[in-house]
């Protein structure tokens, strides 16, 4: 900011040349300035308090990107400090008690004021999940989805969730402050009302109605943008997000690379990177990374997502007794809703399933990822386990996640696992397999349906199930072989120590996804004791655990693909040998194989006849089919298409090469 800069006090000619452009102050002598301010760029201006002003020469760029002239009119500045190249005009009451970069340009503006004692929307609480209270998340800057989960999440740890509120508090108390920053690069326009507000470095705060007690996170290499009609109370916004067209946040946090706008309203809830949010309302959710809401009917409330995907009209009711909003639902990563989808809380599904119609009765189906949960016309849940898995979506919401992450050029605070297929979700598909499996051997041929954790299952689809979840379980750690085989192979290593555990890696065979970022539970355990402890006692230290954690994600995992492929497939990998390595490999291309020919066969269906009703419109019927190959192309010239293709040769092409060089080593 403006720290460190010399200023100077006034000498009698240049307070005179104020006075003549129509400048006055209750105290000349509190009014220094650079040495060398040009006093002819300020005019029409009052000044109260102390007051610093830099040197006012050259230009600046506005918010609207025009190039205009630095320099201070029609202003009125209360105990202000403005840096170099600084443009402040047009303001209709005041700018009170704030420290102004270089480069600022303020105009048209009715009041920027910073009241005493300060928190700029640190430690305002949410009450996520609970609107009946007892997970509230205190805000602060630094905050991580991780960091929130686990105070969010994790209330049966007392002395847990008192540390976190300790270090949250810390954070706190060191934002509080008499006088506001507006950071270097910032542009303002046409804000009526901007109270106890921070604003960082090349932010863009244009058109917005209201910003009251908040911070807004920028850089320059990520800005971010508040635009027309935002009204934003106790919040704190993140790098390279975009609030715009009439958005309503209200104690909310708004993440890094989140987009939020169309009269979109959001209360008491946390949104963490990349979520997008448009139309609809939120009331007390945990928006998980990559949490997205595109419909004006859409209402979220109460719920846990991330990687989730609404549809228009989907909602929830946290009302199912009479004590109140205090029900609770779970949507783990990778769950979409239907079209005027409806869930009772509390409800959880399991990873990456599909949710329609509306459910009237709770259900925790958290154990069968990949899922078609579908309401029946009663309400009831009806469920095809493992549906999903061969699915062309599944597939194509993997690859598009991390080309999508909007935070570059930032600290990136969310810690983020994209992984479809990881320890956590395979392992529910183990526990999904054996349940399954243990139903169909039990149940008599006469039953029609049974029951699992409040939905319903046909009978005849348990054995589909199982084959579903063994395909998906035996594809992964298949996968996870032979490419810990290749890696080992390219590095000159021997197959058994390929199939080595690195000595730090931690082997749980449950593992937890924290606010996107997935662990053995052995890590989560260890970090709660250190927390605990008071051996992690600030966000730099929790931060630094977290980032460990992250970083060991490949090799934790190679430890539980161990573990699991000697329990699937009853093999030691320990003493594993060249022929057998080829037979892995052959079994690898023989599923994956089939996995991707599955895909194909249900991206088939976006191009046949069903799909092209209503092309060609008041032509003949080879016009319907010219038509739609007009605007949808073909299946063969399909950019997806290709792709699985290609994936397919690349798998053959990669096989016979590991084939190949396991030869020289038999």
């Amino acid at each position: 900011m403006s720290s460190g800069k010399q200023y100077t006090a006034l000498s009698d000619s240049q307070i005179e040349q104020l006075k003549s452009q129509g400048c006055r102050a209750e105290d000349w002598s509190c009014v220094s300035v650079a040495k060398r301010l040009d006093v002819s760029r300020v005019i029409n201006t009052r000044f109260e308090g102390t007051i610093r002003i830099g040197d006012l020469s050259g230009t600046v760029t506005s918010a609207s990107g025009l190039i205009r002239p630095c320099g201070i009119e029609d202003a009125t500045l209360i105990s202000c400090t403005l840096g170099d190249s600084v443009r402040v005009v047009n303001i209709g009451s005041h700018i009170a008690n704030y420290d102004i970069g270089d480069g600022v340009c303020i105009e048209d503006v009715g009041i920027i004021q910073t009241n005493p004692g300060a928190l700029f929307g640190h430690g305002t609480e949410v009450e996520v999940l609970n609107e009946g209270g007892g997970r509230e998340v205190s805000l602060f800057t630094r905050m991580s989805s991780q960091f929130a989960h686990l105070l969010c999440m994790h209330r049966y740890r007392p002395k847990l969730i008192e540390q976190l509120e300790a270090i949250a508090d810390d954070q706190v108390q060191r934002a509080k402050s008499d006088i506001g920053k507006i950071a270097a690069g910032v542009r303002i326009a046409g804000v009526p009302r901007i109270i106890d507000v921070n604003i960082n470095e090349s932010a863009i705060i244009w058109g917005a109605s209201a910003l009251v007690n908040g911070t807004v996170l920028s850089t320059a290499d990520a800005p971010t943008l508040i635009g027309d009609g935002v009204q934003a109370h106790d919040f704190i916004v993140g790098e390279a997000t975009n609030i715009t067209q009439g958005a309503i946040v209200a104690k909310s946090y708004i993440g890094q690379g989140c987009q939020v706008g169309k009269q979109f309203s959001a209360e008491g809830s946390l949104f963490f990177a990349n979520c997008e949010a448009f139309h609809g309302e939120a009331c007390s959710i945990f928006a998980g990374p990559y949490t997205v809401t595109h419909h004006k009917s859409t209402l979220l409330i109460a719920g846990l997502y991330s990687f989730y995907n609404a549809g228009s009209g989907t909602n929830q009711s946290n009302h199912m007794y009479k004590l109140g909003p205090v029900h609770e639902g779970k949507l783990e990563r990778g769950c979409k809703t239907g079209s005027f989808s409806y869930m009772m809380w509390p409800c959880r599904v399991g990873p990456f399933s599909v949710v329609l119609g509306k459910h009237t009765r709770t259900f925790d189906l958290s154990d069968f990822p990949f899922s078609h949960i579908e309401a029946a016309h009663d309400g009831r849940c009806m469920v095809v386990p493992g549906l999903n898995l061969s699915t062309v979506g599944t597939v194509r919401d993997g690859a598009k996640w991390p080309t999508r992450d909007r935070r570059e050029g930032c600290v990136l605070r969310d810690r983020i696992s994209f992984d479809v297929f990881s320890p956590m979700v395979v392992g529910r598909m183990i526990n999904g397999h054996d349940r399954l499996k243990e139903l169909m051997e039990k149940t008599e041929k006469s039953v029609d349906t049974v029951t699992i954790s409040g939905a319903q299952v046909k009978r005849v689809l348990l054995r589909g199930g199982v084959k579903y979840y063994r395909s998906g379980i035996h594809t992964y750690l298949l996968e996870k072989v032979i490419a810990r085989i290749e890696g080992a192979l390219d590095r000159g290593d021997g197959l058994a120590g390929a199939m080595a555990v690195a000595p730090d890696a931690v082997y749980s065979e449950r593992w937890v996804d924290i606010g996107g970022q997935m662990m053995p539970a052995d890590r989560l355990t260890g970090l709660y004791q250190a927390v605990e402890s008071g051996q992690i006692a600030d966000v730099d230290a929790i931060e630094s655990a977290l980032d460990a954690i992250h970083s060991n994600y490949s090799e934790d995992e190679w430890a539980w693909v161990r573990q699991a492929y000697k329990k699937v497939f009853e093999v030691d990998l320990d003493q594993i040998k060249a022929d057998e390595a080829v037979a892995i490999a052959d079994k690898l291309l023989a599923d994956q194989s089939k996995f991707l020919k599955l895909i194909l066969i249900d991206a088939s269906k976006e191009f046949d006849d069903v799909t092209q009703v209503g092309f060609g419109q008041d032509g003949e019927e080879a016009d319907r089919v010219e038509d739609f190959r007009a605007v949808r192309g073909t299946y063969d010239n399909n950019k997806f298409i290709k792709q699985m293709n290609q994936a397919i040769d690349d798998l053959n092409n990669r096989i016979e090469k590991l084939r190949q060089a396991l030869a020289v080593c038999a």
